[in-house]
């Protein structure tokens, strides 16, 4: 009876209760600073050092938010009395700063995408195996209480065979972000595209067929592209990502039984809603939200997945993390995107 419907309950965990960890920070940038106010006001996790190229830019961020220790070098950072750092350097940069991170006996949580393509984010998945250390991509949405929601309404079956994923991000930027910076790994597809790129592969996995449409902004990145996947089975799934103005930020995940469509922007804290073909709705309440109430949750589960001696997070798992990037290697290689240090060798596909 459709009365007897009815949306499972978080398990998310107040993110207070988490083990405390010593965190470094590589990278005084925007998402380090969001990650380290969010942390600060909501957990009982220490930001304990900071590191970048330039010591001032340390210094300057240290202030700002009373962290105890700033490191002119990510070296020094890395060889410090920390016990995870959280890589928050520009995209082309992931790879080397985590590897550094883990030669050095360090967890590391890397801020998305984890790399700039399948080989790197492989790469680290491996170092950190070998070496017995933690390593995480720092994929905040998958960690926010409505989706363990989703993930279980997804267990359970309540949406049926799934058939269907559309998902999409746009964002209006100033011409001065580095978005728009070759050099940088710009363009939308790794800063807007990994959300919907990710929640697609997350739920559908690796498709067997792949088109891309892209578009190049007078820059040198990417402008915009759009992808049509085909999977196992029948399924498919539409993405576009834009740097061009705000769009919904949307998602729809669809099965035969009922759909279930994310309130935009769906890679933040808000709510969602499953309709059935009958016309029953289950509303799933979360406050909306931004960075500032949505990164903690990632620093927890992380601390907490440490703290039980885990080397993963089963919100994003590394080869979840891997097999993103080697869906967005093959709609660069459609479109002859290629990022800074970089050959076609380095791709998947």
């Amino acid at each position: 009876m459709t009365g007897e419907r009815s949306l499972p309950v978080s398990r998310v965990s107040d993110s207070r209760d988490a083990p405390p960890l010593r965190w470094g920070i590589m990278g005084p940038g925007w998402i380090a600073a969001r990650f380290t106010e969010s942390v600060q006001a909501h957990t009982r996790q220490v930001i304990a050092a900071i590191g970048s190229r330039s010591l001032d830019r340390s210094e300057v961020f240290a202030g700002k938010h009373g962290i105890a220790e700033a490191f002119g070098s990510y070296e020094e950072l890395a060889a410090s009395d920390v016990d995870i750092i959280y890589v928050a350097t520009p995209h082309n940069f992931h790879y080397e700063a985590a590897l550094m991170a883990l030669d050095a006996g360090k967890h590391v949580l890397v801020e998305k995408p984890i790399g700039i393509n399948r080989e790197q984010a492989a790469g680290i998945a491996s170092r950190a195996a070998g070496a017995g250390l933690f390593a995480a991509e720092a994929m905040w949405t998958f960690f926010l209480p409505k989706f363990d929601v989703i993930r279980q309404v997804l267990d359970a079956g309540m949406l049926g065979e799934l058939t269907t994923v559309f998902a999409e991000y746009g964002e209006h930027f100033d011409r001065s972000h580095r978005i728009f910076d070759p050099a940088l790994a710009g363009g939308p597809l790794l800063d807007l595209g990994t959300y919907p790129l990710a929640l697609i592969t997350s739920i559908l996995g690796e498709p067997d067929r792949l088109m891309a449409l892209g578009e190049p902004h007078e820059s040198g990145v990417n402008a915009q592209l759009s992808a049509v996947m085909s999977f196992a089975g029948g399924r498919q799934a539409v993405m576009n990502t834009q740097l061009y103005n705000f769009t919904p930020t949307s998602a729809t995940i669809v099965g035969t039984e009922a759909s279930l469509t994310i309130d935009g922007p769906f890679n933040m804290p808000g709510g969602f809603t499953v309709r059935f073909p009958d016309g029953t709705r289950l509303a799933y309440e979360e406050p909306v939200g931004g960075h500032f109430e949505g990164l903690h949750f990632e620093a927890a589960a992380v601390a907490r997945a440490i703290a039980e001696g885990q080397l993963e997070v089963p919100q994003r798992p590394l080869a979840e993390s891997v097999r993103t990037m080697a869906v967005a290697d093959a709609i660069r290689n459609q479109l002859g995107i290629v990022f800074p240090g970089e050959s076609p060798s380095t791709r998947s596909r």
